[in-house]
């Protein structure tokens, strides 16, 4: 709904259809040299995510608990750009930008779903090296199929459950009579923008989700690396910690880059203010972490890289 001053200073709620996306400022020539850049970045996340997807699928050698999980990882960063890419693609050469208000609150929701899924995952991620380097012999049994899909479940699970909160909590409020959002999707902070009811409620949930899912988080991924740093310096195979300090090295890239973006766009005071900033770093986690993931896992992964080999050599086989 949003709310309309009338000539009598009464307020009245009306019916909102639709809002509009303003995206980034700039005339053609950089609404032109915008979608190049989001067309490569988003064209590179959907080859780099599903090549990644294909391979741990068709390799019987990755089929193993940590590649389930990046599998996993792959497809939320696949799934999470492309709730965002292609209507920002499209809105670059439109005339309206509209969006319907049912469109965008179907926008948030499951980009907030993905978004928080992927931040649980990353945690779990961190959780099952730990089994792996500390707990070898217990690791079978701890990590096996079933409780491997049960922590993947549990991850979308916390994610809906963040998502329900965030989007009924947004769309339950009054618009001013301004439907122009100041993003190029609808996020949370540009929607607080255009309430003309008090947001401080949204604004502490929103920070304190945020800063939950993002501290308890980071909370599993630090524990879990510092017994994991322990027991690779007590390792004598220099061979051996070389292979752990690859892998943990790619997921604790991963995590840097996901967990310090989302802090700066959701878990700080300020954030909803910094709507300029927040466009930058919203294509940064939206756009480039998801292209840049399996190129980290790829690159820096022996196994992966084997995998690829053998993949193409059975093409051309």
């Amino acid at each position: 709904m949003v709310t309309k001053l009338h000539d009598n200073g009464n307020l009245s709620a009306v019916s909102l259809s639709e809002f509009v996306l303003e995206g980034f400022a700039g005339g053609p020539g950089t609404q032109a040299l915008l979608f190049a850049v989001f067309l490569a970045l988003y064209v590179v996340t959907v080859l780099g995510n599903l090549t990644m997807i294909l391979v741990i699928t068709l390799d019987a050698r990755l089929h193993s608990p940590m590649y389930f999980f990046l599998k996993n990882l792959s497809f939320l960063d696949l799934c999470y750009s492309s709730v965002i890419a292609p209507n920002a693609l499209a809105n670059f050469f439109s005339s309206s930008r509209a969006i319907t208000f049912a469109g965008c609150a179907t926008q948030l929701f499951f980009f907030s779903l993905l978004a928080s899924s992927e931040s649980f995952l990353l945690a779990v991620m961190a959780y099952d090296r730990f089994m792996a380097i500390c707990s070898p012999l217990q690791y079978p049994v701890t990590m096996c199929p079933a409780s491997c899909t049960r922590l993947v479940l549990g991850t979308y699970c916390g994610g809906c459950l963040n998502s329900i909160v965030q989007t009924s909590l947004t769309f339950q409020l009054p618009f001013c009579s301004s439907h122009r959002i100041d993003h190029f999707f609808c996020d949370v902070p540009p929607l607080l923008q255009l309430a003309c009811a008090d947001t401080t409620l949204n604004e502490l949930v929103m920070f304190g989700l945020c800063g939950l899912i993002i501290v308890g988080t980071t909370l599993v991924v630090l524990v879990s690396y510092g017994y994991i740093a322990v027991t690779i310096l007590s390792m004598r195979s220099g061979t051996g910690r070389h292979k752990v300090f690859s892998t943990c090295g790619s997921h604790m890239t991963a995590v840097s880059l996901f967990y310090g973006t989302v802090f700066v766009m959701y878990a700080q005071p300020g954030a909803v203010e910094s709507l300029e900033q927040g466009k930058v770093v919203s294509v940064f986690y939206t756009l480039v972490i998801p292209m840049l993931n399996p190129l980290i896992y790829s690159l820096r992964n022996k196994d992966v890289k084997d995998a690829l080999r053998r993949l193409s050599q059975r093409q051309t086989a």
